[in-house]
């Protein structure tokens, strides 16, 4: 199925729809990629927050989207005449994002086009068993917090499945509403995201953890293959008043799931001050850099 056209002069666009799993699939299988929005789950998810449009530049298929702050955008282009297609999209007066360091050396490095990292887009990439094992001194205060929850709470740890769902759906509810004008204006948005994430797990197949104390929901986390060897964790939240969750369930989702992975990564900071720091403890192997592009 190709659910794109042309229009002469500049590509149509489109909102992305359920049908088009496949589709991409089979491109990001073909891809391969490093960065964490590349991913049919991350893309539909967010489909409202940063408006994506799927479209066809040439033979090139290529996501529109915008970021918080209104500006428009056009995500590194899946496959075709790449080159082509961001001839033309660029010459457009239209930006770049995304794009990660082997991308910028094939297809940037010519004249006419400003490069600049994105440094609040750089995603957090650590070896997956670390986070699994949180071994030597680096990991000491991830460990004694965990030992904190462990030793004042009796609890369980599951995997994801629909007789978690409402309750995942009301600690997320939670999330937000102690949040709620203190954080990003991306608040509502990510929460919208998060539920649908946790209706719609099996159709997108994001696999999960659950933490329960005493029968309830205390931490969820929820992810999905990104590429061969790494795992992508989408959605991460806990009870705000249970010290010690998020470090024990941000573990188990490690220990637990795409155990076959050498990597996981951890998303991006957006620039967030605190949740920078929070990133930042973990001491991550590599920032997987990303870049914007423009015609000067």
């Amino acid at each position: 199925m190709d659910p794109m056209t042309d229009i002469p002069g500049f590509p149509a666009a489109r909102p992305l729809f359920l049908a088009d799993k496949p589709f991409f699939a089979a491109v990001f299988a073909e891809l391969q990629p490093r960065v964490s929005e590349l991913t049919f789950a991350n893309l539909y998810l967010f489909r409202e927050a940063h408006d994506y449009r799927l479209t066809r530049v040439g033979d090139s298929p290529v996501v529109l989207g915008k970021g918080y702050d209104g500006e428009e955008y056009f995500l590194p282009p899946l496959g075709g005449d790449v080159a082509g297609a961001l001839r033309v999209l660029l010459d457009a007066g239209m930006t770049l994002y995304g794009a990660d360091e082997p991308f910028v050396s094939r297809y940037l490095a010519v004249g006419g086009v400003a490069v600049e990292e994105d440094r609040d887009a750089f995603d957090y990439l650590h070896l997956r068993q670390a986070l699994a094992e949180l071994p030597g001194n680096r990991f000491h205060k991830k460990k004694n917090r965990i030992n904190y929850f462990t030793a004042r709470h009796s609890f369980s740890v599951v995997l994801y499945g629909e007789a978690h769902r409402d309750g995942c759906l009301a600690l997320l509810d939670e999330w937000r509403r102690v949040r709620n004008g203190i954080d990003s204006p991306s608040l509502e948005l990510e929460t919208k995201a998060g539920a649908e994430a946790l209706m719609l797990a099996d159709r997108l197949g994001l696999e999960g953890v659950v933490v329960l104390v005493e029968g309830g929901v205390a931490a969820f986390a929820l992810g999905e293959r990104l590429n061969r060897d790494t795992s992508v964790c989408h959605f991460e939240k806990n009870d705000p008043f249970m010290e010690g969750v998020s470090q024990l369930v941000d573990r188990e989702f490690n220990r637990l799931l795409f155990t076959d992975c050498t990597w996981t990564n951890r998303e991006q900071d957006l620039g967030e001050p605190g949740l920078r720091a929070a990133k930042l403890s973990y001491h991550p192997d590599e920032l997987v850099k990303k870049y914007r592009a423009r015609r000067v």
